[in-house]
């Protein structure tokens, strides 16, 4: 059985048909997820409510997360399109869906790399410190914004390819450079290696591991990014699903361990829930060489980077399919003349991006809290696209006459953990400012909603046709 791409539209002009390899596309969907980032501030944050079952967090949130991954690459197999997970929800849910689907992503791109440029501020400071060139100046910190989130932006303009092996390769030297240090710590660092309080989950509680799923569900966002290279990927119908479960399953074994030396690791040194900066903590507990610091930092630095470039590459490939069919302005459906890319999409949302994280600096708003904040409310846009996406996947399989085992659980799994997770952080109503986060998140998507409405009224051709255009479809023969 082999499948073959049958494009159904011939106005897709731009992209860059069969650019990218297997392999550059598994480095679009881990370049988004950003494991070497998440580590650093994800564990210690996790520690604080889940404690000694922060693994299990984190084993539990890959298992959702798996289980979303198995809706969308039911999808992935049979459908290939730049519109990510706004065409998939269409070929299930219909013109709304897909609507509610593709803006909610846009939101939760435009969160996490907005998010994450903030951290990557915060950890080039933290660099040039460790080397002793501290500079405590909120004109640096916006000027670091601007120019990271610049270089950023440009190599999405540039290409895809490009982008993507500039990811791949700062995110397999961050993770290398974390997991050599990981490795001393659990093997060198004087704790057990094997840590029976953990193992047992002394003193966890359902509620604290609950919790703590939030903050591990969050280290996954974006795992799904490669989806939006449907007309760029090379045998779509093959990469594209595999990229999805096994960046997902890998990561998820990467954080699991991660959690768990950590967690040893820290016992000698204090509160790990309480630690700002605990890898760079323990690096100089287990007596790393001097200059293992400042490299800890630039690897940290490099995951940020990008994590703010991919999520750019999935905005601007999103936007730019919104434009073709008339959602949006017609002028963000084009690309550019000689990189291929949708150039207009990105260069109209990601200086937007750049520009939200460094006014927040310009508040003196900390860079690790730019990160936790933003991110969560880009956290909540793609919860709500894996839920819509998740329940459409079943409707498109019936309709497609096509037997799936275990989608009804993975559904379930899908759409339940999603729900949960929002629920954890708006009950009881939270306190400033993760309540401003909320409500942030549910004024854009009301505005959005509006949008949509006024497309129906006014545009009702339009809006019929959300969604179902700029589609492949795999031929089974």
């Amino acid at each position: 059985m082999t499948q073959t791409s049958v494009p159904t539209s011939t106005s897709d002009q731009g992209l860059r048909r069969g650019a990218m390899s297997g392999g550059e596309v598994v480095a679009q969907a881990i370049a988004n997820i950003a494991p070497s980032a998440v580590i650093a501030f994800s564990v210690a944050g996790i520690f604080a409510s889940a404690g000694n079952a922060t693994w299990l967090s984190f084993a539990l949130a890959t298992i959702v997360i798996l289980a979303v991954g198995y809706c969308i690459s039911q999808f992935a197999k049979r459908r290939a399109s730049a519109g990510s997970l706004y065409n998939y929800a269409a070929q299930g849910l219909g013109p709304l869906g897909a609507y509610v689907t593709g803006i909610t992503l846009v939101i939760g791109c435009f969160g996490i790399a907005s998010g994450s440029l903030g951290g990557a501020v915060y950890h080039f400071n933290a660099f040039l410190s460790s080397i002793g060139l501290t500079i405590e100046n909120t004109a640096w910190n916006v000027l670091l914004a601007v120019v990271i989130g610049g270089l950023a932006t440009l190599f999405t303009v540039w290409g895809i390819r490009m982008s993507a092996r500039i990811s791949l390769i700062l995110e397999v030297i961050s993770i290398a450079i974390i997991t050599i240090m990981l490795v001393i710590v659990l093997v060198a660092g004087g704790g057990p290696v094997f840590d029976a309080d953990q193992f047992s989950l002394s003193g966890a509680t359902p509620h604290g591991i609950a919790v703590g799923m939030v903050l591990a569900i969050l280290g996954f966002v974006g795992f799904s990014s490669s989806d939006a290279l449907g007309r760029e990927a090379r045998n779509p119908f093959k990469a594209i699903p595999r990229a999805i479960m096994w960046s997902a399953a890998g990561v998820g074994l990467l954080y699991i361990f991660a959690a768990y030396t950590q967690v040893t690791g820290y016992r000698a040194l204090g509160d790990l829930g309480a630690s700002g900066n605990p890898l760079d903590e323990l690096a100089v507990a287990v007596g790393m060489p001097g200059w293992f610091r400042p490299v800890l930092s630039l690897g940290i630095t490099a995951s940020f980077f990008a994590v703010v470039v991919a999520p750019i590459n999935v905005i601007g490939r999103i936007v730019f399919v919104m434009g073709k069919e008339g959602v949006l302005p017609a002028s963000l459906g084009r690309t550019h003349r000689t990189q291929q890319t949708p150039h207009r999409a990105i260069l109209a949302v990601a200086p937007l991006a750049v520009l939200l994280t460094a006014f927040l600096y310009v508040l003196d708003v900390d860079g690790m809290d730019i990160v936790v904040f933003v991110d969560t409310y880009g956290t909540f846009g793609y919860m709500v696209a894996y839920a819509v996406v998740a329940l459409a996947a079943p409707i498109f399989l019936r309709r497609e006459g096509v037997r799936v085992p275990f989608i009804w659980p993975c559904v379930v799994v899908s759409v339940v953990g999603m729900a949960y997770v929002f629920y954890v952080n708006v009950v009881p109503w939270p306190a400033w400012p993760l309540n401003f986060v909320i409500c942030a998140f549910l004024v854009t998507f009301a505005v959005a909603l509006g949008w949509y409405g006024y497309l129906k009224t006014v545009r009702p051709s339009v809006a019929q046709t959300i969604g179902t255009t700029e589609t492949d479809f795999a031929e089974m023969a």
